[in-house]
């Protein structure tokens, strides 16, 4: 899993049925510090995400384990809006 932040929308009128209905976003990767990540992914939306907000990202084969995605042509969905990061810094 990966950690990404918001950064925007995907609109696609033309796309696969089983993308119908799907919220499409794109997230910028982050390193634990939040520092941003110069790569991006398209993500399905599956919590409710937002723009602005620090999310978990599952990816691969993986991505179509959740009720929503299951079955569908997806790579990477957004699992989890984070609300804290703790870190020991020993």
């Amino acid at each position: 899993m990966l950690l990404g932040k918001v950064v925007g929308t995907v609109w696609a009128t033309r796309k696969d049925e089983k993308l119908t209905g799907m919220k499409l976003l794109i997230v910028r990767h982050v390193e634990l510090d939040y520092t941003l990540k110069n790569s991006y992914v398209v993500a399905v939306d599956t919590v409710g995400a937002g723009a602005g907000e620090i999310v978990l990202l599952t990816t691969g084969s993986s991505a179509r384990q959740s009720e929503m995605t299951e079955g569908r042509p997806v790579d990477a969905v957004i699992s989890a809006i984070i609300d804290k990061l703790d870190l020991d810094s020993k």
